[in-house]
């Protein structure tokens, strides 16, 4: 699709492909529709696999906070207070104590992780849950990118040490990379500059990906916390020689942004292009149906499909009254992977036909080779798609040495920067950019400051964010 009508091509899709309903009469909260709700349940399923692999353990806290949790760590109520949703009265009382909707989960978590952590046996503590989370967003919504009642993982963690709680970090990293290996999403791990840090941190990483318009979005993020929070929540720990130490913490959250990522960031002119690890079907069936062999044909399509079923596929029959052309064109729009369609003349031959959704080729395949067919083209569909993701992005970085250069570009834009906030602000206000940050992993390269010129050796990213 244009850059310049992506907006537009983004909302009918969702609502063509009956992902979500925005018309519920609260805005930003919509309505997950069954063909979306399956595709976050994927994703859902992928996260739980990551984190049961690094020894996390599944939790789910209440969804209101009292407001004398809340306000005991200073910066993180600044930070959320005008995005809050308050609850004042139960029935026709009033309450004692006002509570809100979680905007997110420490201020919920950390009185029961002071109850729950007594020793340095007890840690590390690794705690992960996925729920929604509430934020009154006061701009202009949009279906999984920018709402009201959001599709939140958060995972939160305690340890004995600052280096332990650095290891973790390294090992959310990790579990991004396998994660977003499997949607097809590449990205750019950030340090947030101070002043955009989350509202409690020490420091915070932010995790864009580059849109088809040229604007970025945060699909997540993770942070240090240091002691932060265990300071004011209570959150100690006895060590080996009988001192009582406070924990240090970190968090990693992703949200429904992720859905939103891999629709941009793989769709075209037909409508989404799901990678196969979250497809909610894998494979969809189309039997062409021919007069007075529609029996067999039949008999034969359910046969395939339990067979596929039995290997572990998510198969689809699609045995509407249509015309085999208005299928095409409707599973084409919601992303299925791969289209086999089988008719009488098919049978005959012991082969099927095999459409491929991200390139639109289609193979005659042997019914004996069928299945090895299959396996490799979900692969070849997974490569296909993250090549061509990190394409758009790696090229959609431009290196610039003056304010004067980035006017008018798109995309990220590349920078020397001192490291001062007033300099930052400069480069904002004369791009109409957004400071991203500075590369986790340091890239040392001598410059010069876009704004100031002083000589630095840090580099810095701007770009149009979500």
């Amino acid at each position: 699709m244009e850059k310049a009508n992506f907006s537009e091509w983004y909302n009918d899709v969702i609502e063509r492909a009956e992902l979500s309903d925005k018309r519920y009469p609260i805005k930003g909260m919509n309505v997950w529709r069954p063909y979306g709700l399956k595709v976050i349940q994927r994703i859902d399923d992928l996260i739980r696999e990551e984190m049961e692999r690094t020894g996390h353990d599944e939790a789910r806290f209440p969804l209101l906070i009292p407001k004398t949790e809340f306000a005991k760590e200073g910066e993180h109520i600044k930070g959320f207070d005008s995005e809050v949703y308050w609850v004042t009265h139960g029935g026709l009382n009033k309450l004692d104590v006002p509570m809100l909707l979680r905007p997110t989960s420490e201020t919920a978590m950390y009185p029961m992780f002071s109850l729950w952590i007594r020793s340095h046996t007890d840690l590390p503590l690794k705690i992960f849950q996925i729920v929604n989370v509430f934020r009154y967003e006061t701009k202009m919504t949009k279906s999984f990118i920018r709402v009201r009642e959001i599709h939140f993982f958060e995972a939160h963690t305690a340890h004995r040490d600052l280096e332990d709680a650095e290891a973790q970090i390294k090992e959310d990293l990790e579990i991004l990379r396998r994660f977003a290996t499997k949607l097809c999403i590449p990205y750019l791990v950030l340090k947030r500059p101070d002043w955009d840090k989350f509202a409690g941190a020490y420091y915070t990483l932010g995790i864009e990906t580059l849109m088809p318009d040229g604007k970025t979005m945060q699909l997540g993020s993770i942070h240090q916390y240091q002691t932060n929070f265990s300071v004011p929540y209570e959150i100690k720990y006895e060590d080996e020689h009988g001192e009582h130490r406070y924990a240090h913490q970190t968090t990693y959250g992703m949200s429904e942004r992720l859905l939103g990522a891999v629709i941009g960031v793989h769709g075209d002119e037909k409508g989404i292009v799901f990678p196969p690890a979250i497809a909610p079907y894998q494979i969809v069936i189309v039997p062409i149906l021919v007069k007075d062999k529609q029996e067999m044909v039949m008999a034969e399509a359910k046969q395939l499909r339990d067979k596929l079923l039995g290997r572990g596929y998510r198969v689809h029959l699609d045995d509407r009254d249509m015309r085999p052309g208005a299928k095409y064109y409707d599973w084409e729009l919601k992303g299925v992977p791969l289209r086999i369609e089988l008719g009488p003349r098919d049978i005959a031959d012991r082969k099927v036909v095999v459409v491929r959704r991200d390139t639109g080729k289609k193979a005659f395949v042997k019914r004996g080779v069928l299945w090895l067919h299959i396996q490799e083209n979900l692969k070849g569909i997974e490569r296909s798609l993250l090549k061509k993701a990190e394409e758009r992005i790696f090229t959609g970085i431009t290196e610039i040495g003056t304010i004067e250069e980035g006017k008018g570009k798109t995309g990220i834009l590349k920078m020397h920067w001192c490291g001062a906030e007033e300099c930052a602000r400069e480069v904002e206000v004369g791009l109409e950019f957004t400071i991203l940050g500075t590369p986790y992993a340091e890239q040392r390269d001598h410059g010069r400051c876009i704004h100031c010129r002083k000589k630095t050796d840090t580099v810095v990213f701007a770009a149009k964010t979500y």
